[in-house]
């Protein structure tokens, strides 16, 4: 599997505190849709005030989740919803997943962390929102996709950006990136009957993963999702509410 290149990014507009809380957001974007008001900080605000209801805590998710533009990266017939806690569709049978679930799942990758995590890697790009969410979070982020069509979609989502610390990779995620590990977190898109072993073997001790995984314990086959942490002595393995998402696969397409 051949690296693709990263590329320059810079998050449009906003003005950060060392902390990591927003202090200001340019609500004159020229990329945004005109008329909607979606380029106002207000708007992500609210969103994030939604967030911090549903028992959201982590300040550095809260706040990347406030500047991160989602509606940047949905179809403009959707722009509407964008802040909404719903999923939506991204083209080629794939999902951006629902803001609330973005959100659960890296706060429980970071797991209590009060820095930035270290390198993280994330199994099915899709649109790239969610790998502009964690470049906030983390020191790098390598993000890999198997549908040409979604890798070439998030590239060009995150043209106009320029976040030095993506790399975007095409390739099979059941295989990982080996090149990038050992990974202090992984983080998966997709899920499958079990956590394949690529993963587990690519975990820095100390790191967490957090993945949806078919499960009896749901309902009709459904999913749940899985926190494992890998320590010195092996891998515990926590259980925790239902999700639904996509199917995990393997190959490219």
């Amino acid at each position: 599997m051949k690296q693709r290149p990263s590329f320059p990014a810079k998050l449009d507009g906003l003005k950060v505190r060392r902390a990591g809380h927003v202090i200001s957001a340019n609500a004159g974007s020229d990329h945004s849709p005109q008329g909607l008001g979606l380029d106002s900080g207000a708007v992500r605000a609210r969103m994030v005030q939604l967030l911090q209801k549903q028992g959201i805590g982590d300040s550095l998710v809260l706040n990347a989740m406030g500047t991160v533009e989602r509606h940047r990266f949905v179809d403009t017939a959707l722009v509407n919803q964008a802040y909404e806690d719903t999923s939506l569709p991204i083209g080629l049978g794939q999902t951006i997943s629902k803001p609330g679930v973005v959100s659960r799942m890296i706060e429980l990758l970071r797991n209590g962390a009060t820095g930035k995590l270290g390198r993280v890697l994330e199994i099915g790009t899709g649109c790239g929102y969610q790998a502009a969410v964690l470049s906030m979070v983390a020191t790098e982020v390598y993000s890999i996709e198997r549908l040409r069509g979604l890798h070439d979609r998030a590239r060009e989502n995150l043209r106009h950006f320029r976040l030095a610390n993506v790399h975007l990779l095409f390739g099979d995620g059941m295989q990982g990136f080996a090149k990038g590990a050992p990974y202090a977190g992984i983080i998966a898109a997709a899920g499958g009957e079990a956590v394949p072993q690529a993963w587990l073997d690519q975990l820095a001790v100390g790191g967490r993963l957090v993945a949806p995984v078919h499960s009896s314990l749901v309902g009709g086959g459904g999913q749940a999702l899985l926190v494992v942490d890998k320590t010195a002595t092996g891998l515990r393995q926590t259980l925790l509410e239902a999700v639904h998402f996509v199917p995990l696969k393997s190959g490219i397409a």
